[in-house]
């Protein structure tokens, strides 16, 4: 079995964010920070980590400050250099060359359609999709846990972390096979599944290594769950043909889609650090006490 390396990552980021407005109005989701840093930037660090060379965006209206995130900002780095300041913030954004690549998905049909947007430059090879929300904090990274994983298995390899049985309805859930580790066979996989009829609490926290024959299934989709072209349903009609396996991640997993997940990990992570951290701590015993 010959496999392919890993050289390209899709990021569906045209979502509008509708659940932090009005933050969300004009700004996207992606760019809200975690202390601060963007989601994004925290996601592509995550991607160049695990040795992606193309960063694919797939994006919307009103994604201009992410463009120019991840832009060379002249004005920015002279104005730094000149007063003697650290470049270290924006040069650890640098981006390789013929990257990034930016795609519009003119309409919202789902992540499923979002991938599929990325199917011309993604071309015959496979690639990773990370989803920005999904805030996964290990070392090493997630992807790259994932990447030795694929590495030695091939196939497509998936995301897995343990839930409560409670929440099984919120996500896509794998119906397990064989386990060897943290690594589970998939022999299913279900698209937020009814209360109560979950084949597993494994679900998939937003981060994919697939092989470039789902653009071939996507090319003529089926809507799913939510009436939206799920990506999930996808994957499941490779199982059988490909190898595919989840893997579970060892870190810490923060869903900063929602608003009490934001918050977690701005104060898990900013009590991390040195600089605040004993000043955020100091602030949130005080807070605590009262």
């Amino acid at each position: 079995m010959t496999i392919k390396p890993l050289r390209k990552a899709v990021f569906p980021v045209a979502g509008l964010g509708t659940r932090f407005l009005p933050a969300t109005k004009a700004m996207p989701k992606e760019m809200l920070t975690v202390v601060d840093k963007p989601l994004i930037q925290y996601a592509v660090e995550e991607a160049q980590e695990a040795g992606i060379e193309q960063i694919i965006f797939v994006t919307g209206r009103g994604k201009a400050a992410l463009e120019d995130h991840f832009d060379i900002s002249y004005e920015l780095e002279s104005t730094m250099a000149e007063r003697g300041k650290s470049l270290e913030p924006i040069e650890g954004i640098r981006m390789t060359p013929g990257s990034p690549v930016y795609i519009r998905q003119q309409e919202p049909l789902g992540l499923g359609h979002a991938v599929w947007c990325a199917r011309e430059i993604v071309g015959d090879e496979p690639f990773a999709v990370l989803l920005p929300d999904e805030l996964m904090v290990g070392a090493p990274g997630f992807l790259k846990q994932m990447v030795g994983a694929y590495n030695r298995l091939g196939g497509n390899v998936i995301g897995a972390l343990e839930v409560a049985a409670d929440e099984t309805h919120k996500y896509g859930i794998i119906t397990p096979g064989a386990q060897d580790g943290p690594v589970t066979e998939v022999t299913g996989l279900v698209e937020k599944p009814s209360a109560g009829t979950a084949p597993s609490n494994l679900m998939i926290p937003g981060r994919y290594i697939l092989q470039p024959e789902v653009m071939r299934i996507l090319d003529n989709p089926v809507t799913g769950a939510g009436g939206e072209i799920q990506l999930t349903d996808a994957m499941a009609q490779l199982i059988g043909k490909q190898p595919f396996h989840g893997y579970t991640f060892d870190g810490r997993r923060f869903d900063c889609g929602d608003k009490a997940g934001y918050i977690q990990a701005n104060l898990a992570l900013a009590l991390e650090r040195e600089d605040i951290g004993p000043a955020v701590r100091r602030f949130a015993e005080r807070l605590i006490a009262s």
